[in-house]
């Protein structure tokens, strides 16, 4: 296979990249002590800003919740503040609402503190805090401010008139000037405290990929320019692997590839390429910094047709075709619409010919399974587990017990993954599981409405 053969088309998608794409809000299901919860967290998109909370007690004897951030690593981790009082809802006593603000970015985590008649137990949510735009001035303060600016301007103007006898042309033009000069500086300051600004905001990291003659796939993520603390040789394993790569065929999205290559150096990662067939397809790769701080790097390439070696291990490709009769099925009621941005169960099992639910799935990757929601237009790419949106390495470092609660051991017979649709339109969700050895790629499409 020639190099030329492989043509590759880079891209760096716009959109909320940090932990997935287009889908900042965090959703996150597992146990503050003895109470099941399910916690969904909205971040702000400006820094300093306000996050928004809910708590889904999954069980009727939490009476109070509490909320308190902390950054994950370094010392203010190790000195929280005082904790919020979340609000029970009048409407549905079982959810708790509540708000903090994140005052820098980076790698957070609220901990919720569930308190009922079995006492007391914590979870930490890790939260990723990120600017993601400049919030623009309401126009009325604008218009309000620009009449200020007009009134105290002519007003001092107009005093050192009143006040200077002689020479009061001379010093009304002299004082005109000084405000005119004053006013062009803080336009100036304006302006470059705008682009600083501007600079902070997040931008995702790009990934190229190319297949050499030896038909070997070679990746290479790049950094476009973010906070200079931003690195790429402090990745840690997330589920056991440096990278989760999905691959998908586009626009169709006919395809998928979930796949793990190893890392050669900081920045560039290489596996034998499996078989593709040939055409375009989005590139999604999932890292985590050691910081708790997890990433979507995000690319476009055009491949030839590959004659590689079947996926195997953690790796699949899919969808799947049936096998002894069995199929992966979509758990859900048609005649209850999915709203975007809330929090839903997407819930799947495996059935035999009889009908009958899989007795043989097995852990995939330590989970029940892993689930790829993509929007139509690429704008939407996110990675959910049954826990929630969170990676494991993000929890691992919040709290390594936490982690290990939720390995799992036993699966299914339905595997359940909590998510939120972060806008209206159609999407594809890939869905692998594992069955007797095999890893089964489920696709299925669905249609989200617009939120009330």
């Amino acid at each position: 296979m020639s190099a030329a053969k492989a043509l590759l088309v880079a891209a760096a998608f716009a959109g909320f990249a940090a932990a997935h794409v287009g889908s900042p809000d965090v959703f996150f299901q597992g146990k503050a002590g003895p109470y099941p919860v399910l916690v969904s967290i909205r971040p702000p998109d400006a820094i300093p800003g306000v996050a928004r909370i809910e708590v889904r007690a999954l069980s009727s004897d939490v009476q109070q919740v509490e909320l308190t951030p902390t950054p994950m690593t370094g010392i203010a981790a190790t000195h929280p503040p005082a904790a919020d009082i979340a609000e029970r809802s009048k409407a549905d006593r079982q959810v708790f609402d509540g708000s903090l603000w994140l005052m820098s970015a980076g790698s957070w985590e609220v901990h919720v503190r569930a308190v009922g008649a079995k006492g007391s137990g914590e979870l930490p949510v890790p939260v990723p805090a990120v600017a993601l735009k400049m919030k623009p001035m309401a126009r009325g303060v604008g218009v309000f401010l620009f009449g200020m600016m007009v009134f105290l301007s002519v007003g001092l103007v107009a005093i050192v008139g009143a006040a200077v006898d002689k020479r009061r042309v001379l010093a009304m033009a002299i004082t005109s000037g000084i405000v005119v000069f004053a006013l062009w500086g803080g336009w100036a300051w304006w302006g470059q405290d705008a682009s600083t600004a501007n600079r902070k905001l997040y931008k995702p990291l790009e990934i190229s990929a190319t297949i050499d003659d030896a038909g070997q796939m070679n990746l290479r993520i790049t950094d476009p320019g973010w906070l200079p603390l931003r690195k790429l040789d402090d990745l840690v394993p997330d589920h056991g692997h440096i990278m989760h790569l999905i691959l998908v065929g586009w626009p169709a999205m006919d395809r998928v590839f979930h796949l793990h290559p190893e890392q050669n150096a900081p920045g560039y990662f290489s596996m034998p390429a499996p078989s593709i067939r040939r055409g375009t397809y989005r590139i999604y790769a999932d890292i985590v910094h050691d910081s708790g701080f997890a990433e979507t790097a995000v690319g476009e390439v055009v491949l030839p047709d590959i004659a590689g070696k079947p996926v195997s291990g953690d790796d699949a490709a899919g969808p799947s075709l049936p096998a002894d009769g069995y199929r992966m099925v979509w758990l859900h009621d048609s005649a209850k619409p999915i709203v975007a941005r809330q929090v839903n169960l997407f819930s799947f099992e495996i059935v035999g010919p009889d009908g009958r639910p899989a007795p043989d799935l097995e852990p995939y990757m330590g989970m029940g399974g892993h689930a790829e929601f993509v929007k139509e237009d690429g704008s939407v790419f996110a990675h959910v587990h049954p826990t929630g949106s969170v990676s494991m390495a993000a929890i691992g470092i919040a709290s390594p017990a936490a982690m290990m609660a939720m390995h799992e051991t036993r699966v299914g017979p339905v595997v359940s993954f909590p998510y939120g649709l972060p806008s209206a339109g159609r999407y594809r969700v890939f869905v692998q599981m594992k069955r007797a050895g095999k890893v089964e790629t489920g696709s299925f499409e669905l249609t989200a409405a617009r939120s009330l």
